[in-house]
């Protein structure tokens, strides 16, 4: 095991670049997938890599339920400074285990309590709200339903809404809550992950503002939407619930849609920019991997090879 137990708690630094290229250099729903993927990643290993680093560093605590086998010499020499690691691991994943739950419970409460809410009222798809505070959002489950209420519908013209839905239909049909549950999870499981998340929930709004582009057919009236929505907004019940106007650079997405549609590609070419940097995330991604899987298959053999008399 060694020092590459560690590895994979530091390789998601190796994911900073293409998380800061990765929302103007490639199509938003390339970017989206791919930054999720390697958060998801680099947060698995990085969290199985703990949990070896606690087995390892706590069997010989008074107390342990762990086999006698775990605490053999031989066994703690493959982790350098087996006793303070663990102790240290035991207080990190019982962060990341709180954090994530605490995560969990609010989206599952915010979901279930807006449920309950729109139960009474009609239609499926949709919900006005008869309320003063302006905001909209895509509550997934089901089919899912967008949520808008009346103070914002009166501040934008005919087009806008029709930009407005078309957006919000676009977060519950490519199913944007889960990777932006999945990038929140990542971030408390690894701090070096924030700015992958940070990153992809400005994704997930550009994915679903060409989405609305699309639908509308034109790229200015989805603009308008935006700039006109993002002051009035109040934002969302849940950070893992996106909106139109959500927490994020407002100014780079309008920008982005005066500007030529991005090109659809499910790769970026290794002779950019944000071709090198993917490529170095991924090969980060990929030591994380082997690294994790080396410390999990060394510490099995170790404890299956019979000791040397």
């Amino acid at each position: 095991m060694g020092v590459f137990v560690f590895l994979p708690l530091v390789l998601p630094l190796s994911a900073w670049p293409v998380a800061r290229l990765a929302g103007t250099r490639l199509h938003p729903r390339t970017a989206t997938r791919l930054l999720t993927a390697f958060a998801v990643v680099m947060a698995g290993c990085s969290t199985l890599c703990l949990v070896l680093l606690m087995v390892v560093g706590t069997a010989r605590l008074p107390g342990s339920p762990l086999p006698d086998d775990w605490s053999k010499p031989r066994v703690r020499a493959a982790v350098p400074y087996d006793g303070v690691a663990g102790l240290a691991a035991v207080l990190a994943l019982a962060l990341v285990a709180a954090a994530c739950v605490r995560t969990l419970l609010r989206h599952r409460r915010v979901t279930r309590r807006a449920r309950r809410a729109l139960a009474p009222l009609p239609g499926r798809t949709v919900a006005v709200l008869p309320d003063s505070t302006p905001y909209a959002y895509a509550l997934p489950g089901g089919r899912g339903r967008i949520v808008v209420t009346t103070a914002l519908l009166a501040g934008l013209a005919p087009a806008e809404r029709r930009a407005l839905f078309a957006h919000e239909r676009a977060h519950l049909a490519a199913r944007h809550h889960r990777h932006l549950l999945a990038a929140h999870l990542a971030a408390r499981a690894n701090p070096f992950l924030r700015p992958l998340r940070t990153a992809v929930v400005y994704t997930a709004e550009r994915w679903a503002d060409e989405e609305a582009a699309r639908t509308v057919g034109d790229r200015r009236t989805v603009a308008r939407a935006i700039g006109t929505a993002a002051p009035l907004s109040a934002g969302t019940p849940a950070p893992t619930l996106a909106a139109l106007a959500a927490t994020g650079p407002v100014l780079r997405r309008v920008a982005a849609l005066l500007a030529p549609a991005p090109a659809a590609r499910t790769w970026p070419s290794a002779c950019t920019p944000v071709g090198l940097a993917a490529w170095a995330a991924t090969a980060g991604a990929l030591v994380s991997a082997m690294s994790s899987a080396n410390s999990a298959v060394t510490l099995y053999l170790l404890l299956h090879t019979p000791a040397p008399l």
